[in-house]
């Protein structure tokens, strides 16, 4: 029997259905790797795709694949991409990557001028955030919205968090900051009309 197709998509409420098999996943997937999670309840991923703030792939034959989410933060000036999870069988395929970018381009095309920041301590993740255009930052650098931070109290390593007030853990926080990215992309725009001017008018060197 050929492998069936796989569809990544804005999550919905018919993907309720769903919710409690990615929290068992989730919480499974973290203790194998032995880290901390912060959980999540069936009512607020349940939220999540009512407010299609959510990213979530399945199969043609409508089995569950993978899922993320996306959540803002401080009147939309940050927006979180977090709960990336994809199940066992299909892991190593493509699926986690094509979430991860499927939930970025929504945040980034929803609200082109808040930051976008992740937290993770799973190395896959980190690559994925760095090819995207994040960088690693402090925790001082990302939300202090009081909200954000309650999620994290369900984590075996929140006594950790609390014991360095807020300013770092073992997870480590990753920004997009579009407005360093729009700095960088003019510093580069300037370079190459520099080299293409100088190129053409042949001066010597």
């Amino acid at each position: 029997m050929e492998n069936p197709m796989i569809f990544v998509r804005i999550a919905t409420i018919n993907d309720i259905k769903y919710v409690d098999e990615i929290i068992q996943e989730t919480e499974s997937s973290a203790i194998a790797r032995g880290s901390g999670i912060s959980k999540r309840t069936p009512e607020s991923l349940a939220q999540k795709m009512r407010d299609e703030k959510a990213v979530i792939a399945v199969t043609s034959t409508g089995e569950w694949v993978g899922f993320a989410y996306f959540e803002t933060w401080e009147n939309d000036q940050f927006i979180s991409n977090s709960g990336l999870i994809v199940a066992p069988k299909f892991r190593k395929s493509g699926v986690a990557r094509a979430i991860k970018d499927r939930v970025f381009k929504i945040s980034r095309r929803r609200y082109p001028q808040a930051k976008v920041f992740s937290i993770t301590s799973g190395m896959a993740i980190m690559k994925m955030n760095t090819q995207l255009g994040f960088e690693p930052v402090t925790f001082a650098e990302i939300t202090h919205d009081p909200n954000f931070w309650e999620g994290c109290k369900s984590c075996v390593n929140y006594d950790v968090l609390e014991g360095k007030k807020k300013c770092n853990c073992l997870c480590t926080a990753m920004l997009f900051d579009p407005e360093k990215i729009k700095q960088v992309q003019a510093q580069e725009f300037a370079t190459e009309s520099y080299q293409r001017y100088f190129s053409k008018t042949n001066l010597p060197s």
